[in-house]
């Protein structure tokens, strides 16, 4: 036992220090974070140094990160932005979230003959959008406020929670080994129920703790209360058949500043309180959050891969093109001139975070074998750094229309 708290001391001294010094290379570099400590991870594990090999605990960090990062998304959620955004970032949400999945899963299962459930896993994964990413270069570039940045934010809000909700019901379809369409239509009520019940619980318990801060002279009240009401959606998530994540994304969402109760049932809130909370859990999504990306980047063995097999190269390819394709496709139903088009298209693309969840989801469950994941992830690191760029310079190229765009709107 002593042993093994020795080594377990030394590893996430390894995995915290090598994601901190990965995501500055990349900041350094301009390229998010995410991908320096996906990197970091790639070099601590079997890939290329062999240091550290997973233990429970640390598997066990990494599952509460994931919760921690679907909290954080839920938080800076903004459902009136949403519903202003209208019927255009709408339509660009379930355009974006229902090609790349159609173009995914048709690929997998009728181009490679890959196992049903494995196939919706990867149509699952490349419906991901990191809106996180996609912000930072518009804000970088001076254009948060944009028409396009609004589009893209509307949309993005619909895609987390589309994604969400099928993040579940492939969960369901994995823990079960088989697809129960009575069992799914029973899990999204549950869902509905869950999102529905939990925001205003989370918004009554949040009155409570607003009003023990106010009066407790022990520190630390705020980051206990969240961390807690964390755990218990997590557990209540997974109760009704849904990953723990669900629960943090809930939890989120119910505690954001720009958060209102369903069917008008709003009440006072108070900014102060949002931006309190915001500022005391930061730092422990900062330290967990990132014991996630090493986490993937620690289960991806390359060498595993045999690089020699006509499957991962052709594979690869297609999953790499339905990705782009399946997203910069994603407005053009909606009525904007096509350099708007393009360009919310391009915002669409990366997939970050969000896509690492699916992916590691399918591992661990069993359903991806090496060379799918590694095709995989490979394909949402190329997309995640892609992305940034090529937004960046397109926006460069053609900022003179996306100006003219924003004077009429």
């Amino acid at each position: 036992m002593e042993h093994d708290a020795h080594t377990f001391f030394l590893h996430l001294l390894l995995i915290l220090v090598a994601a901190r010094l990965g995501a500055e290379l990349a900041a350094w570099g301009r390229l998010p974070p995410v991908v320096g400590e996906l990197s970091a991870g790639a070099v601590l594990g079997p890939t290329a140094l062999g240091w550290v090999e997973p233990s429970p605990v640390i598997r066990l960090l990494a599952e509460i990160g994931i919760v921690l990062l679907l909290f954080e998304a839920g938080l800076e959620t903004d459902v009136r932005q949403l519903l202003r955004a209208g019927i255009k970032a709408s339509v660009v949400a379930v355009a974006g979230f229902a090609w790349p999945f159609a173009l995914g899963f048709t690929i997998a299962y009728y181009g490679f003959q890959r196992p049903l459930l494995e196939s919706l896993f990867v149509g699952g994964t490349l419906t991901a959008t990191s809106i996180g990413i996609t912000l930072r270069v518009l804000t970088d570039l001076r254009r948060q406020h944009s028409h396009v940045a609004r589009l893209v934010l509307g949309a993005a809000v619909i895609d987390d929670i589309l994604g969400v909700v099928l993040l579940a019901l492939l969960y369901q379809f994995s823990s079960s080994g088989s697809i129960d369409l009575v069992r799914a239509g029973r899990l999204l009520l549950l869902i509905g129920a869950f999102f529905l019940a939990a925001p205003v619980a989370a918004r009554w318990i949040s009155l409570v703790v607003r009003h023990l801060d106010r009066t407790t002279e022990v520190p630390g009240l705020i980051p206990t209360a969240v961390v807690s009401l964390l755990l218990g959606f997590a557990y209540l998530a997974e109760e009704v058949g849904a990953p723990e994540l669900l629960g943090g994304f809930a939890a989120g969402l119910a505690l954001s500043r720009r958060f209102f109760l369903p069917f008008g049932l709003a009440m006072s809130a108070d900014p102060g309180f949002a931006e309190r909370i915001d500022a005391q859990m930061r730092p422990i999504i900062g330290l967990l959050v990132p014991v996630f990306f090493v986490m993937v980047g620690l289960s991806l063995n390359f060498r595993a891969v045999d690089w020699h097999s006509p499957f991962i190269w052709t594979f690869f390819p297609a999953l790499l093109g339905a990705a782009l394709v399946g997203k910069l496709i994603s407005a053009v139903p909606i009525r904007e001139s096509w350099a708007t088009r393009l360009a919310i298209g391009l915002a669409m693309v990366p997939r970050g975070e969000v896509g690492l969840i699916f992916a590691e989801l399918g591992r661990t469950s069993g359903i991806f074998d090496d060379e799918v994941y590694a095709a995989l992830i490979t394909t949402i690191a190329l997309t995640t750094l892609g992305s940034p760029l090529l937004l960046k310079a397109y926006f460069q190229r053609f900022q003179h229309r996306l100006e003219a765009v924003d004077g009429t709107h």
